[in-house]
């Protein structure tokens, strides 16, 4: 008889409901996780920046009235709300690929706000930023490199630093923001301002630099690479064969590649030349690593 009242008491202490509610309180706060903003993670609500429109380039509208429209440019851009300021670099875009004429007097002023932006947290912000340096690569060029300003040299700055960076999105925009102002820039102005990246303290912008400054060499012949200093420019390669990054090695096997194909293009005992060069030119450590990668082709 008194194993009855143990049976009776068995339900009361048998719940399993308390542990279905801290099973649902759980999954609520997984929920800020599951809504933050897809490629920058910033601290800021995300529905605003899912709003943002990314248009490509070639998709780009000419503005209807230009004229009037250029006047409040400079505004929009300098405003606090960062939607308008998303805005007007669109416009800025526009203004590049479609009316440059009338952007090239205010351009310093739309690449400082363009600098500006990619600084930003926001995704919508650094991105449009960065796909407007592109629109301005493409529009105004080797224009960019005759301001005694600083402006160009801070956009490249920032450009090799978002290119470096570990999310993803930024990377790949910048990356193509880089091989755009190589494609629409003179190679050999173009590598004077690289050259200084090259032994920058962050090593992957040294890299990103080693991968413009191939592109560069690529794109050149051997008189142009006379005019920089072709022997600089395998001192150059040399030094980055060292490098800690493998990006930065392969982009300096490229330029070597290329330097020796400019180098020995009339030249009938091809390696023997670039032995001879290299020997004359380099430390022997260095002239046998550079003579290695074309003798291993």
């Amino acid at each position: 008889m008194a194993l009855r009242p143990i049976d009776n008491a068995l339900p009361t202490t048998t719940p399993e409901r308390p542990k279905k509610q801290v099973k649902v309180s759980l999954t609520v706060q997984k929920q800020p996780d599951f809504s933050v903003n897809d490629e920058n993670r910033a601290p800021f609500p995300p529905s605003a920046d899912a709003n943002i429109d990314y248009i490509s380039s070639e998709n780009l509208k000419a503005i209807p009235d230009p004229e009037s429209e250029i006047q409040s440019l400079i505004e929009g851009l300098n405003s606090k709300d960062w939607t308008k300021v998303c805005e007007s670099l669109n416009n800025a875009r526009r203004f590049a690929m479609h009316h440059s004429s009338l952007l090239e007097p205010v351009l310093e002023k739309v690449m400082v706000v363009v600098v500006k932006a990619m600084k930003n947290p926001r995704s919508a912000l650094c991105k449009t930023s960065i796909m407007a340096s592109s629109d301005i690569f493409n529009a105004f060029g080797d224009k960019l490199l005759d301001s005694n300003s600083d402006a160009f040299d801070n956009l490249l700055l920032q450009l090799l630093m978002k290119a470096s960076q570990d999310k993803k999105f930024v990377c790949e925009e910048a990356d193509r923001a880089l091989n755009a102002m190589v494609e629409y820039m003179t190679c050999l102005p173009l590598l004077h301002k690289l050259k200084a990246y090259v032994k920058h303290a962050n090593l992957r912008v040294r890299a990103k630099a080693a991968i413009s400054i191939s592109k560069c060499v690529s794109k050149m012949g051997l008189e142009g690479m006379k005019e920089f200093g072709l022997v600089s420019l395998v001192q150059m390669a040399a030094d980055l064969l060292k490098d800690r990054l493998p990006e930065a090695r392969e982009a300096a096997r490229s330029t070597v590649i290329s330097s020796y194909n400019a180098f020995t293009e009339n030249e009938e005992q091809k390696q023997e030349a670039w032995q001879s060069f290299c020997q004359s030119s380099l430390p022997p450590i260095d002239a046998q690593s550079v003579v290695k990668i074309i003798t291993s082709l």
